[in-house]
């Protein structure tokens, strides 16, 4: 997400938040907003995203929803602090055509935790999915090889493990 800033008749960018995630860009979701515990995540939908009735695929709408809590909770978090998922459930209403806008909201949030709700909406405005989330708050963790060069710098002795890479 930028805001934008008029500056002597042209336009600068400041970065605020971005989505740092491979699989959130290959969907196509784009963050429209994200401050004060509450985003808005916005999905043109493409032919791939839908099912065989030509709607929009539930594991879709599911992911966007995540996304929308998950940049919500962010939203309220130190620098190099981010989210993971904890539980969520989605109640599905009406199928989704058009483009997805999604809303999340941080209702309750403590040092370690947030929970959140959200909606999704389609192009017409109709009422396609609600979802409430729990989110522990976690920093960035060295993951498959990294956990090993971490483990090496932390205890000498240190073995990997059998899913260490």
């Amino acid at each position: 997400m930028t805001d934008q800033a008029e500056l002597a008749g042209g336009t600068v960018q400041t970065p605020q938040m971005i989505v740092e995630s491979p699989f959130v860009d290959h969907l196509g979701a784009q963050l429209v907003s994200a401050r004060d515990g509450a985003s808005e995540i916005a999905l043109p939908l493409l032919e791939w995203h839908l099912n065989t009735w030509d709607v929009v695929h539930g594991g879709v709408t599911m992911t966007l929803a995540d996304i929308a809590l998950a940049m919500a909770a962010r939203s309220l978090a130190a620098d190099g602090v981010g989210v993971v998922t904890v539980e969520m459930k989605v109640n599905f209403m009406q199928p989704g055509r058009g483009e997805l806008r999604a809303y999340g909201r941080v209702l309750h949030r403590s040092t370690t935790m947030a929970y959140c709700e959200g909606e999704i909406r389609d192009s017409e405005g109709h009422f396609v999915a609600k979802a409430l989330g729990t989110f522990k708050y976690m920093r960035r963790l060295a993951v498959g090889r990294d956990v090993t060069r971490q483990r090496l710098r932390s205890d000498p002795s240190a073995k990997p493990g059998p899913s260490d890479g």
